[in-house]
């Protein structure tokens, strides 16, 4: 789920910016046009990713530090999803979606992928760190001596 708004407004981070400095009109209109849709669905898909993000912490029982970790990761990802809704709306029904962005845009789009960035590092971090969202392994482990069973 949340590969989706990563991986699509990264290319949205790179798209608009080469659409701003590209000569030929019309392949910066294609870059343009592109650049808005990675944008508008990776805002869209940011809502998923928040709404099984959060489902996921309903009655997680985990220790102070991890859940302050936790917390952490839920206020950016809170502040980035906004963040992006905003900016697809500004672009997508704000301009005409093959005209070249503006300075002011890009530079909000860049402070919003970096927040992005760190939302997906923070998450990383509760996984890889804290074991969030890990399954323990089973406890009973089978004897690899051990004659299989006779199906």
């Amino acid at each position: 789920m949340v590969h989706f708004p990563l991986a699509l407004v990264t290319c949205a981070a790179l798209l608009l910016p080469a659409a701003r400095v590209w000569r030929h009109e019309r392949q910066a209109a294609i870059l343009a046009t592109v650049g808005t849709w990675n944008l508008c669905l990776g805002a869209a898909a940011a809502l998923p990713a928040l709404a099984t993000g959060l489902a996921a912490v309903i009655g997680l029982q985990v220790g102070a530090a991890a859940r302050q970790a936790i917390s952490l990761h839920v206020k950016w990802a809170l502040f980035t999803t906004l963040a992006l809704l905003l900016l697809a709306v500004w672009r997508g029904a704000g301009t005409a979606q093959d005209s070249r962005p503006s300075r002011l845009f890009l530079t909000v789009l860049l402070a919003a992928t970096a927040a992005l960035v760190v939302t997906g590092y923070r998450g990383g971090q509760n996984v890889y760190r804290y074991g969030i969202g890990v399954q323990a392994p089973s406890l009973a482990v089978p004897d690899a001596t051990a004659p299989a069973p006779a199906r």
